[in-house]
């Protein structure tokens, strides 16, 4: 089967363009043929606070990419379009995180005539921080699509507030790509950290709706001050100001318990902050599904997650890690019961989720639920 990806991939960074990539290579591997279309301009200045956009090093092996289109430029949309007229392909995946993007995804889908059967993959539908125009977005774009992947029960939910057009809820795949565990003494040499302490990892972006401040609350509080052998290691660029968490970084009880490594954190790394944390904090105030939680089950560490979204539908509570509500006081509880655990507690549990969430099974499902499409146009497969 020939079959083209529309999505962010490199020279862009981010969890958005590891997943196109990874899952173009499962596709390959399962003897299809796959092409990614990327972005020429994906972000305008406005919609990216980061520091770049772009990763360095060379391109992912074995993967056709191809940068072709403008998010905000229509004469690519059409261009794009035609160009994958003359390949004919038999299956389009868009990966869908963001509203506004939905114009230019959407629109180059529109020009792809049957058979091509024109399927999303679903981030989110409804986005985590809101903006003037979202349901215009959301609707233009569903408009755009035979049917839709979706990676949580949350996020389906939220698919069938728009449409009842075909829907196969699956699960977000191991981001497996980054390399095996090592021992967290060789982990926090290379970090500078000292193997001596525990450590609980707050990773990725940050931004308002990821609780880091709520986390910060609780690492302050009197009873897990009492911790003293363990630190909270936070690796992330901001997506906000410095000065919304500067009274908690700088404050006089937080000094020596708190290491900040601001930036983007390159692929490369990644391996490095997992294999030295004893567990991944993801304090939460709304959420979908999580990549975080993806890359704790491949390097087999426990978590602790609020109740937001599809978060405890990944982490079975008292398994894998806790569960709990976004709030201070029950942040607070969780990571004091964590604290209190023998550090072997979640293993087994961690290695067989873990077996849950391969690429092939996802990959195959998604193939299975294209072939059958047609069979049942407005049927909700999967999910509950």
């Amino acid at each position: 089967m020939r079959i083209v990806i529309l999505g962010s991939a490199y020279p862009f960074r981010g969890g958005l363009a590891i997943y196109n990539e990874r899952l173009a290579q499962e596709l390959t591997r399962l003897g299809h043929t796959v092409r990614i279309y990327t972005f020429t301009v994906q972000y305008p200045r406005w919609l990216f606070p980061g520091k770049t956009q772009f990763r360095t090093g060379p391109p992912p092996e074995g993967i056709a990419i191809y940068r072709r289109v403008h998010a905000f430029g229509p004469l690519s949309w059409w261009q794009t379009a035609q160009e994958l007229r003359k390949w004919n392909p038999e299956l389009a995946l868009a990966k869908f995180w963001l509203p506004v993007m939905g114009i230019s995804l959407g629109s180059t889908l529109k020009l792809l005539p049957p058979p091509t059967v024109r399927l999303t993959i679903l981030d989110n539908v409804i986005p985590h921080e809101k903006r003037v125009g979202d349901k215009f977005f959301i609707r233009y774009f569903i408009s755009a699509v035979d049917g839709a992947i979706a990676m949580s029960r949350a996020v389906a939910k939220d698919w069938q507030l728009f449409t009842q057009k075909p829907l196969l809820q699956l699960f977000h795949p191991l981001y497996d790509h980054y390399g095996e565990a090592l021992p967290k003494v060789e982990a926090c040499e290379t970090l500078g950290l000292d193997p001596q302490y525990r450590y609980l990892l707050f990773f990725g972006l940050i931004r308002a709706y990821k609780g880091l401040d709520l986390l910060l609350e609780a690492w302050r509080s009197d009873e897990l001050r009492k911790f003293t052998d363990t630190k909270l290691l936070i690796a992330g660029e901001l997506y906000e100001p410095y000065e919304k968490y500067q009274p908690y970084l700088e404050a006089p009880e937080m000094q020596g318990r708190v290491i900040f490594h601001e930036g983007f954190v390159p692929e490369e790394k990644v391996r490095y902050y997992f294999c030295a944390a004893d567990a991944i904090v993801q304090p939460y105030r709304t959420a979908t599904q999580s990549g975080i939680t993806q890359i704790a089950y491949h390097f087999e560490k426990p978590m602790i997650v609020t109740n937001v979204g599809g978060l405890p539908e990944m982490v079975p509570a008292g398994e894998v890690g806790f569960v709990c509500e976004p709030t201070t006081v029950a942040l607070i509880e969780s990571i004091r019961k964590f604290l209190s655990t023998p550090s072997h507690t979640f293993k087994s549990a961690l290695q067989e989720q873990k077996k849950r969430y391969s690429w092939e099974s996802f990959a195959r499902a998604l193939l299975e639920f294209t072939a059958n499409l047609n069979r049942y146009p407005s049927r909700w497969f999967g999910g509950s």
